[in-house]
């Protein structure tokens, strides 16, 4: 039986996915349900300073966007940190420590950016026993507009002093959260690395407009007539998870870094690429949104059965594999070469193949008498959109041809019959790797 344990910044858990940050985590309540539902971890939803507080809106706060059969895709949300008061998160967030001693409670951590407001609420966090803090320097909404959330988190010599601040001034572990509204996330990740940060976690939500209402002329989620942007997550951003992650995990400068990686998670099956690519932890928020607490237990099973598969008996026994095979494009094997081939028992002679290479790629599949459609080969760029538009699982599938010599500008060579090939050794991953 897997272990699926996990250890994160000196931080342990029963299984590697934590809730993040949002409302699912926003009060006692919701998080005790949460841990008796499987949770591994949670991380409470960010506070802020003592004072007045925070009013949200008192109507609608998501957007949506959703598939063809009605399949939850993205939520985009306009809804701020916590409103409850601080003195009341604290509380609860002590009692559920004290009663949940073996499940990992990190609290995130909002104030304006000054070093009196990071230092004054710092102990009030370290009395209820919490396992770390998590720096939003993400919120692309409402609270970045007070120079706070992505505000910060884009500026990384803000980051890097925050960051300092709050590793002088607590004995927790501090994670900081990063914002993918950036041009390039290495630039915050290599300044929370040099302000001390134990580990980054990614990503906090995208800047969107999900909709625009066509009658109203406003955007939605709409209050009286008027819209604003909001914080986009759900399967939609895990592409942009995963790249962002692997970059991180790949740079020379930030590897080594503890990642919690972020965005889109709803299966094990992503839990695992995140973990492939380098985090150490996963971070769920839309899929309990969207199917409830216990879906963790779909994830934990999945990821506990496909372990066993594999013969891994550990996360770290395949924690980071997939890095050193994320490269930049002038490393790719040029002389490895791949063709289309259409299984004649599966297709449905629907045609989106024919359609889709014909208009919009290279004209390399034909349609013959009968609907009989197939790959002209000295045409094909092995392109992959076939495979991508059929509506039929493996019906279209990509076939090694075999032979090619060693590209003289990259350094590889074909690969073996195994799939291998050898690594040109300015490939950034192979040297981050080693």
């Amino acid at each position: 039986m897997a272990d699926l344990s996990a250890e994160f910044v000196g931080i342990k858990s029963p299984n590697p996915f934590w809730l993040a940050s949002a409302p699912p985590t926003d009060k006692e309540y919701n998080v005790r349900r949460a841990f008796e539902a499987g949770w591994g971890g949670v991380v409470w939803k960010t506070l802020g300073e003592e004072g007045p507080p925070v009013v949200n809106v008192n109507g609608p706060r998501y957007g949506a966007i959703w598939g063809a059969d009605r399949r939850l895709l993205g939520l985009n949300n306009i809804e701020l940190i916590t409103d409850r008061p601080l003195e009341v998160n604290l509380r609860e967030i002590k009692a559920v420590k004290r009663d949940y001693p073996d499940r990992a409670l990190v609290v995130s951590l909002m104030v304006p950016c000054e070093e009196a407001a990071w230092k004054a609420i710092l102990p009030h966090v370290e009395d209820t026993g919490a396992d770390g803090i998590e720096l939003n320097f993400g919120c692309p909404h409402g609270m970045a507009e007070r120079g706070m959330g992505s505000a910060v988190g884009q500026v990384p010599e803000y980051i890097e002093m925050v960051t300092r601040w709050c590793k002088q001034n607590t004995r927790m572990p501090v994670i900081v959260k990063l914002t993918p509204n950036i041009t390039n996330i290495l630039y915050p990740a290599e300044a929370a690395k040099r302000g001390g940060a134990d580990a980054v976690s990614l990503i906090n939500t995208i800047n969107s407009i999900t909709s625009v209402d066509l009658d109203a002329m406003s955007p939605e989620p709409m209050i009286d007539g008027k819209g604003t942007h909001g914080g986009y997550c759900g399967p939609a951003v895990k592409p942009i998870a995963l790249n962002m992650v692997a970059e991180i995990a790949r740079n020379p400068e930030t590897y080594g870094l503890p990642i919690s990686g972020i965005g889109g998670i709803t299966t094990w099956r992503d839990a695992a690429e995140f973990l492939t690519l380098g985090a150490g932890n996963v971070q769920v928020c839309t899929a309990a949104m969207t199917y409830g607490f216990r879906v963790v237990q779909e994830m934990a099973s999945g990821l506990s059965e496909w372990m066993d598969e594999k013969g891994y008996s550990s996360i770290s026994d395949f924690a980071g594999r997939a890095v050193p095979n994320v490269t930049d494009w002038q490393y790719l094997n040029l002389n490895y070469v791949t063709k289309a081939k259409i299984d004649q028992d599966a297709c449905i002679q629907c045609g989106r193949c024919y359609a889709a290479c014909e208009d919009t790629s290279h004209q390399a599949i034909a349609m013959n008498e009968g609907r009989v459609f197939e790959v002209k080969d000295d045409e094909c760029v092995a392109c992959n959109l076939c495979v991508n538009v059929c509506p039929v699982e493996d019906c279209i599938t990509m076939v090694r041809v075999p032979g090619g010599q060693m590209d003289e500008r990259t350094g590889q060579t074909v690969p073996d019959e195994y799939g291998n090939w050898t690594t040109h050794p300015n490939n950034p991953s192979a040297r981050a790797a080693e």
